[in-house]
């Protein structure tokens, strides 16, 4: 026994000292160590020896497993170690190599003038608004001024959740206007940008998704001056000092006097091109005085307030702000244009 005992000592030394890797470590243990291990079985035999010579083969088996052992956990540490150095060697970083610089996104242009914007109007003492996007006919229409029957009202034109036309996907940002007067101390001052939706074709100034800036200004003894005087300075902050602008008298339910505000086409300077459909004027905006029926209806006496309120088109703005000349760049997500911005 003390031949085999030597003799397992002997190979399992150097069998452990020469594994490779940490499972080849963990097949010799169970090999040599284990339950049904080499030296396990010579234990089992030490019932065949006399009582004299059992404590002497009983302490020279304990000192070959313990040998054994302390190998195994040596070689362990040292093939985690060589594992780890590997490691360390592959995934090294050379500072020295120049680094790879990450594309970073940035806004939108369109998102950029609507950013404009706002620092105008705040810078002017406005307060920036958001409303929902599904919206209620009474808010859209009729406390605006806008009864049965209007055009606009038309299945044709707007997009309805419900066949008794009372639940739609908002046509403008007017209805926040109707909101702000409702539950705002006087006098009010307000912008609220959003989108919109309109069934309109998909051509170079129109699409049925777009954004809207709508604009409100009541207090006492405003008049159309102060509408055109605010809306010239938000143009000429916008586009530049100089830019073109014009009012055309028109018709809105919920203003009286009304006005549309074109500015001078960019990609013709006003010769009339296909971005103007020929005219050498882009509308920009509608405007006017806030209709007496319309404060009436949120409980505002026109006797004593007065107000103005415009909405104005954030795609055609961004369109004449970058001299954008398509509007279906706006909504293509190309990055070719985007990264011009």
């Amino acid at each position: 026994m003390k031949e085999q005992l030597a003799k397992i000592e002997r190979e399992a030394l150097e069998a452990i000292t020469g594994a490779e890797n940490p499972a080849a470590l963990e097949e010799l243990r169970v090999r040599y160590l284990g339950k049904k291990g080499e030296l396990t079985a010579v234990l089992k035999q030490m019932g065949k020896l006399s009582a004299q010579d059992r404590p002497a083969m009983g302490a020279l088996a304990n000192e070959v497993r313990s040998v054994l052992e302390e190998t195994i956990e040596l070689t362990s540490q040292k093939l985690a170690a060589a594992a780890l150095d590997l490691k360390m060697k592959a995934e090294a970083l050379d500072v020295t190599i120049p680094g790879q610089e990450a594309a970073l996104g940035h806004k939108h242009p369109m998102y950029i003038a609507l950013d404009e914007i706002k620092d105008i109007f705040v810078g002017m003492g406005f307060t920036v608004l958001d409303g929902p996007e599904v919206e209620l006919a009474s808010y859209n229409f009729d406390k605006l001024n806008a009864e049965e029957g209007h055009p606009s009202r038309d299945w044709s034109d707007t997009f309805y959740f419900d066949a008794d036309s009372r639940v739609m996907l908002r046509s403008q940002t007017s209805p926040m206007q109707v909101r702000a007067m409702e539950t705002m101390p006087l006098p009010i001052r307000i912008v609220a940008p959003g989108r919109v939706y309109r069934k309109d074709e998909v051509d170079a100034t129109h699409s049925p998704m777009f954004h809207q800036v709508e604009g409100m200004v009541i207090d006492k003894n405003v008049t159309m001056a102060d509408l055109k005087g605010t809306l010239n300075l938000l143009a000429e902050q916008l586009f530049g000092a100089g830019t073109v602008t014009r009012f055309r008298p028109h018709h809105f339910p919920f203003t009286e006097p009304s006005c549309e505000m074109d500015v001078q086409c960019h990609k013709c300077g006003g010769a009339g091109c296909p971005t103007c459909k020929g005219e050498g004027w882009i509308e920009i905006l509608g405007a006017g005085m806030i209709h007496p029926n319309v404060l009436r209806m949120s409980g505002i006496d026109p006797e004593i307030w007065s107000g103005w309120a415009f909405g104005m088109g954030l795609e055609r703005t961004a369109m004449r702000r970058f001299k954008i000349s398509d509007l279906r760049l706006i909504f293509e997500n190309d990055v070719r244009f985007l990264e011009q911005f």
